[in-house]
């Protein structure tokens, strides 16, 4: 069994939140899971998301693999040099990193057909 950490859609239609579960990789994307391990809201400014740090290094010590889009929250958590520092012994008060910013998009830019 294939285990992977990635995003399940809550939420109505147009307004996605996303919990971030441990699941077997043959299921579906909103279907059964092993256990949730965080949450992820795309539509708050500055987006939010939170994840429990213990079970996440839990399941990445058990060969889970994180989605491209939870890997890219995860570093911006810092979330694997938080994973060295418990690895060394520390607890999780006594670790004092903080979460990087949002990167800053720039918006997109539509191109206007010319009819020549």
């Amino acid at each position: 069994m294939a285990v992977k950490i990635r995003l399940a859609r809550t939420g109505r239609n147009k307004i996605a939140t996303y919990r971030i579960v441990a699941a077997d990789s043959a299921m579906r994307r909103d279907g059964r899971f092993l256990e949730t391990v965080g949450y992820y809201d795309p539509q708050t400014n500055p987006k939010t998301f939170q994840f429990k740090t213990e079970r996440v290094a839990y399941w990445i010590k058990q060969g889970a693999e994180p989605t491209l889009t939870v890997k890219n929250l995860l570093r911006q958590d810092r979330f694997f040099e938080k994973m060295e520092e418990l690895d060394k012994g520390a607890s999780l008060e006594s670790i004092a990193i903080e979460r990087k910013p949002e990167r800053k998009r720039k918006p997109k830019v539509r191109k206007v057909k010319s009819e020549d």
